[in-house]
């Protein structure tokens, strides 16, 4: 069976819907730290066993799938594919496919968006750290997107995966935004960035 076509690029974002919020899920995929929200709370999966091949990529794949099974719409960050190849990258990258086929598989529709479509969200800017010194610009524009989130959503983020955390809860607010149902109002310089994420085409249910 041929799968159908997810994602339009420029998608319109969808009317606004009377009745409850719908729930979106923000996922920063990760296997050390894996950034996981909803438009109230941020978590940062963290395996904590020795064994780093299947075992740990099935419980990523159970949490993932059980704190989805009821989100109207899945906002998963993709890959930057700026980036040099890493260790790990090709293990990284199947995780991403697992719980992207599992969203799939289950019906929920996914979006999905580049690290500088969350950073301009959070900021206005692809860079925002690109004055700082080279080897810190990185950190900086992690603490400025974590900030975004604690002090404009507030929504707590700490502990060694707060970044991560700090991320999903980003991805979150762009897809309640994208569905008329913003966590707060961004200037159209943050709220450009829904331009460039690949939207599903599929329709969003915003009430079940």
């Amino acid at each position: 069976m041929t799968a159908p076509t997810l994602f339009e690029p420029e998608a319109p974002a969808a009317t606004r819907a009377a009745g409850p919020r719908p729930l979106v899920i923000g996922i920063d995929s990760s296997l050390t730290s894996l950034g996981i929200a909803s438009p109230e709370s941020a978590d940062a999966l963290r395996w904590k066993h020795e064994d780093k091949g299947h075992a740990r990529i099935e419980w990523l794949r159970h949490e993932v799938v059980d704190r989805t099974k009821r989100a109207d719409l899945v906002v998963i960050e993709g890959p930057s594919y700026g980036s040099k190849m890493l260790p790990g990258q090709h293990e990284t990258a199947g995780l991403w496919w697992i719980l992207t086929h599992e969203l799939w598989r289950k019906g929920i529709p996914y979006a999905v968006a580049s690290p500088h479509n969350r950073t301009i969200y959070a900021t206005g800017s692809a860079f925002p750290a690109k004055d700082e010194p080279k080897a810190k610009r990185a950190r900086i524009a992690k603490g400025m997107v974590h900030t975004f989130v604690v002090e404009k959503l507030g929504i707590w983020c700490e502990g060694g995966g707060r970044y991560d955390a700090s991320d999903a809860a980003t991805l979150a607010a762009m897809g309640m935004d994208w569905l008329g149902f913003p966590l707060v109002e961004v200037p159209q310089q943050q709220r450009r960035a829904l331009d460039g994420v690949a939207w599903p085409t599929q329709t969003v249910a915003v009430a079940r």
